[in-house]
């Protein structure tokens, strides 16, 4: 489990692509700090298990169906990465819980800078639409937002956006997000949790018992 609270800027320096995984090599001095084999890291929003490691990278396994849905299957090295390292049991959660399971990749539909802010709008996917509301939680990159505003329910084309501080544009990524630009989203736990619950309310018929205790 991740908080989304970005601990270093890393680099891609390697990826040995497969006919169906790559092995990816990051390097990130921090983060490997007190990392061993087996450890999890997040590389741009994507859960990453250590197989093997040096004094300042690390490399990891990456499945094909990792690949398939993230921007991770378009790594090459000198790509720069947000990495955090799973969250231990007694830290502050600064974030918002965030797994690293990424739910579908947004494309940068737009840019607005401000005097300290900038906004930035994403494509938001018909499949995860439902499950992303404005001031809610949301992992960009592997970055813990707040959605600040989201397009209505029947709009044609189904977009968020999201405010990010000078802190968020310097120390992760998302500060040279440029329109066209592609990036993991995963939505918040909470939210799918709820979505499958009512999915099978609604699709599962009352116990027999339920409705007899009803009619007593």
């Amino acid at each position: 489990m991740f908080t989304g609270i970005i601990e270093e800027l890393g680099e891609v320096i390697a990826i040995e692509r497969g006919a169906d995984a790559a092995r990816i090599t990051v390097r990130g001095p921090l983060v490997v700090q007190d990392a061993k084999h087996g450890d999890s890291i997040a590389v741009s929003g994507v859960c990453l298990t250590v197989v093997d490691q040096s004094a300042d990278s690390f490399t990891a396994d990456v499945m094909a169906e990792t690949l398939a849905v993230s921007t991770l299957d378009e790594a090459a090295a000198g790509v720069r990465v947000n990495l955090e390292r799973a969250a231990q049991v007694g830290d502050r959660l600064g974030g918002h819980i965030v797994q690293g399971h990424v739910d579908s990749i947004a494309t940068v539909l737009a840019v607005t800078p401000g005097e300290a802010w900038r906004v930035v709008r994403f494509s938001l996917s018909p499949e995860i639409a439902s499950l992303v509301t404005r001031k809610g939680s949301i992992a960009v990159d592997g970055v813990s937002l707040t959605v600040s505003a989201v397009s209505a329910a029947d709009a044609a084309q189904q977009w968020f956006e999201v405010s990010l501080i000078p802190e968020t544009l310097v120390a992760t990524t998302l500060g040279s997000l440029e329109m066209g630009d592609r990036v993991n989203v995963e939505t918040d736990i909470l939210a799918r949790h709820v979505e499958r619950m009512l999915a099978l309310e609604q699709a599962t018929p009352r116990h027999r018992f339920s409705d007899e205790r009803s009619e007593a």
